[in-house]
């Protein structure tokens, strides 16, 4: 799981920030400690903590202090927020800027999207899909 194209401490925040969107870690959950993260990747316990800490100067984990870790109520909201809006600057407005160079219309747009994500109404036929485009 841990690679070499970010900083390990980033990529442990974004292991937990994946279990709490994806609903793995719910809110006032407690989450692995920094030595378990350590052992199971095998790494420096201060490069997991530094990971957790991230997550916690960002309101998404609070301490309890002699406990551990734990999901802060909201969080998944706050991260769902927060990466729909990176979601739309990373992938939405360069494919709509690419699509206006190109001339392909909403409707278009849409179809491809569509067609892409398997959400094409099956009632479509091939020649109102090939006009779609």
């Amino acid at each position: 799981m841990i690679d070499d194209s970010k900083p390990i401490f980033v990529q442990i925040a974004e292991l937990i920030e994946n279990g709490i969107v994806d609903g793995t870690m719910a809110e006032e959950s407690q989450v692995p400690s920094t030595n378990d993260f350590a052992a199971f990747h095998r790494i420096n316990p201060a490069t997991a903590a530094k990971g957790v800490n991230l997550l916690v100067d960002s309101g998404i984990l609070y301490k309890r202090r002699g406990i551990g870790m734990f999901v802060a109520t909201g969080a998944r909201a706050q991260l769902v927020a927060r990466r729909t809006e990176e979601f739309f600057e990373q992938y939405v407005k360069p494919l709509a800027l690419e699509a206006r160079k190109l001339g392909i219309t909403t409707e278009q747009l849409n179809s491809m999207i569509e067609r892409s994500s398997g959400l094409e109404p099956d009632n479509a036929t091939d020649k109102e899909r090939s006009a779609a485009l």
